[in-house]
């Protein structure tokens, strides 16, 4: 874990020793106080006497504290329920989050409410959660903006019923990671005719299906069962039949692209998307088989440059795998990133490519020495 800056962690400790000072209960729960003095630890409301401040240490939990020595105060009894885990209080903030029937609550209202600084609140949720609570709050309220289109019908009550306070704001959100307009998901594919195919393959087992117009879906799993669910579920209102012989041609050029020989980039794909995703997957059809490009990169090659974090969403929205080789795209630190499939699926299609370009580069070379 990054250590936390030093003026940080002052400013912190001051917050707590203030809170302290004054006795103040809505602190408790967000820490424990330690007097090295005594080696007592108490709640933040102890009305105990007041140490010095040299003689203070702080303490996330009760259990930190008794590790480093500390017995609990007989006056408060800082030990007893009133302190949650940072799982068990990051549980309570997402219940708090998931009731909120409009916008969101503040990091400076949750911390009031918790008991906590907002900068300690964000850090222990990030820490628990991987995301900021106002992360967690958008991808809830997206989440509900796809289960009121399921049930709603109609755009306009789906966008408010879900919490957006605006139809503008939905679609922004809703253009990132649903990969679609509100509208265009809604539709689930209604009016598209998908026949799907499934193959064994070096990655396990693979879903191709398209459409007359290209290709809409290419998934790799262990299980036909799942890969099935997945194309039912995206394409929840499109009709959708096996077809193995009508999607054979696609099927060929994806297990050839699996094999190592790349994708042709004309070869047509059938995808609902943004006009965004559409020009991130437009560059990544770009990058040679064998060749990786960074996200940053990407977003360069698109105009784009600040749109790091744009780009690596549409990479994980990709619902043609290969066939738009999100599997090219790398952290600018040359680590694999995100991949919807399995990052061993990602490494082991990339060293495929590479073995193939290297073996064509060196057969080139032999003929033109012998030549």
């Amino acid at each position: 874990m990054t250590a936390m800056p030093a003026l940080v962690q002052a400013d912190e400790d001051e917050t707590r020793w203030l809170a302290m000072a004054r006795s103040d209960s809505a602190y408790d729960g967000a820490f424990v106080c330690a007097v090295t003095s005594t080696k007592i630890y108490c709640r933040p409301s102890c009305r105990a006497r007041l140490p010095r401040r040299e003689n203070v240490r702080f303490f996330a939990a009760p259990a930190d504290a008794e590790r480093a020595g500390f017995r609990a105060c007989k006056r408060c009894h800082p030990q007893e329920g009133a302190l949650d885990s940072p799982r068990e209080l990051v549980g309570r903030i997402c219940a708090r989050i998931d009731a909120s029937a409009g916008a969101a609550p503040t990091l400076e209202e949750l911390g009031r409410e918790f008991g906590l600084s907002p900068f300690h609140l964000q850090r222990v949720f990030k820490r628990v959660a991987g995301v900021s609570p106002r992360q967690y709050a958008a991808a809830r309220r997206v989440e509900r903006l796809k289960t009121e289109l399921r049930t709603e019908g109609a755009v306009v009550g789906a966008i408010y019923g879900a919490g957006f306070g605006s139809s503008s704001r939905a679609y922004e959100s809703a253009a990132s990671t649903l990969g679609m307009t509100p509208a265009a998901y809604g539709r689930r594919g209604r009016g598209m005719r998908i026949g799907y195919t499934i193959a064994a393959c070096a990655l396990g087992r693979v879903l191709v299906a398209g459409t007359e117009r290209g290709i809409s879906a290419v998934y790799i799993s262990d299980a036909d069962a799942v890969l099935e669910e997945t194309l039912r579920s995206e394409y929840a209102a499109a009709a959708i039949e096996r077809d193995d012989a009508g999607a054979a041609r696609w099927r060929e050029a994806v297990l050839a692209a699996i094999d190592g020989g790349g994708t042709d980039p004309s070869l047509p794909v059938d995808v609902q998307a943004t006009a965004f995703q559409a020009r991130v997957w437009q560059a990544l059809r770009a990058i040679p088989a064998g060749e990786t490009r960074s996200y940053s990169e990407v977003a360069a090659a698109i105009g784009e440059p600040r749109a790091v974090r744009a780009v690596a969403r549409a990479c994980a929205m990709n619902q043609a795998a290969v066939v738009v080789p999100c599997h090219r795209v790398v952290r600018a630190d040359g680590s694999q990133g995100g991949y919807r499939w399995g990052i061993e699926r990602k490494r082991a299609l990339q060293d495929t490519e590479l073995r193939k370009r290297s073996a064509a580069g060196s057969t080139e070379d032999t003929e033109n020495t012998e030549g």
